[in-house]
């Protein structure tokens, strides 16, 4: 049987990879707000810095509130208006959002592994030409993503792998134990590693 990796981690690391790209859209509007005179805003110009800073406030303010949008895997009706309505004029977002149906897409059980695997050659080739996309495109270049689709081909096995991870825990464990204790046996023999451990301090000599 092929390797297998649990999809929840594969879409943990990608979603973290899409709220990374939203932060950093929110930080470039913050660095486009313009700077205000101190004092009312009296002349026109003015005016349109405070209604201009006000906008992207308001844009700043509803990125950072509906954030979860962009990685949740069904929306209502209502929460796709409000994420048509707070990504206006950010075609990036936007396209962001369809790779996130896409990527949710490639775990369909309907369709199998070999299908899979060329939607998501496809989906590199599309995130490869969007500039600003490189932390999510390198999350869809992993192996790892592949390996987490291979539950396709088998109607039995579960899309994650948490018991190999336990498993693989118990194993590790078992290896630390084994290490300790042959440390320790090493060391009560006289081993060439007891040179590393600290010099025990000696009893005071009776005058």
């Amino acid at each position: 049987m092929k390797h297998q990796v649990c999809r929840f981690h594969i879409l943990a690391e990608l979603n973290k990879a899409v709220l990374r790209a939203v932060a950093q859209v929110r930080k470039r509007l913050a660095a486009q707000k313009p700077q205000l005179p101190r004092g009312r805003p009296v002349t026109p110009e003015a005016r349109r810095k405070v209604r201009r800073r006000r906008h992207l406030d308001r844009k700043i303010g509803d990125l950072f509130e509906h954030r979860h949008l962009f990685v949740r895997r069904h929306l209502t009706p209502a929460e796709q208006r409000t994420l048509w309505r707070i990504t206006r004029g950010l075609p990036r977002l936007r396209a962001l959002r369809r790779i996130v149906e896409e990527i949710y897409c490639l775990f369909d059980r309907r369709c199998r592994t070999e299908t899979a695997l060329a939607k998501l050659a496809r989906l590199r080739s599309q995130v490869g030409r969007c500039k600003g996309l490189g932390p999510i495109f390198k999350k869809l270049r992993s192996s790892d993503l592949e390996k987490a689709l291979t539950f396709l081909d088998d109607r039995l096995l579960g899309s994650t792998s948490n018991a190999v991870e336990r498993g693989n825990r118990r194993h590790r464990k078992m290896q630390k134990t084994v290490y300790w204790s042959e440390l320790k046996r090493r060391s009560a023999a006289g081993s060439p590693w007891t040179c590393f451990a600290r010099p025990k301090a000696r009893p005071a000599s009776k005058p």
